[in-house]
């Protein structure tokens, strides 16, 4: 299952820290919830911070997006597939080695 954010959020701006897939951005109007990098925090805690912070209640769960706990799982483990990917293709930020002393 994904989360979707309704029309009752009030763009308070705390769940979009708390999520740990980046799957919340800002939309036109309001946040709004990527449904394929939800994960409702399976992997990374026990219950979706989103709604945890939430003040006025709008995360529920998505009813288009019904997903199994064990597809939670496999998005999880894609998602973090995807960033450790990233970070191994990732350009170093390690500057060039100076050009060797008493040479020619």
């Amino acid at each position: 299952m994904a989360l979707l954010i309704t029309d009752e959020c009030i763009n308070c701006d705390v769940c979009e820290p708390e999520c740990p897939n980046q799957a919340i951005f800002l939309g036109p109007e309001i946040y709004q919830i990527d449904p394929d990098r939800c994960t409702e925090c399976v992997g990374h805690f026990d219950e979706p911070q989103c709604v945890q912070v939430c003040p006025v209640a709008c995360i529920p769960v998505d009813p288009k997006r019904m997903e199994s706990r064990e597809t939670l799982w496999q998005k999880y483990h894609r998602l973090v597939g995807e960033a450790t990917k990233e970070v191994a293709t990732a350009p170093a930020d390690v500057p060039p080695s100076p050009p060797g002393r008493g040479q020619g």
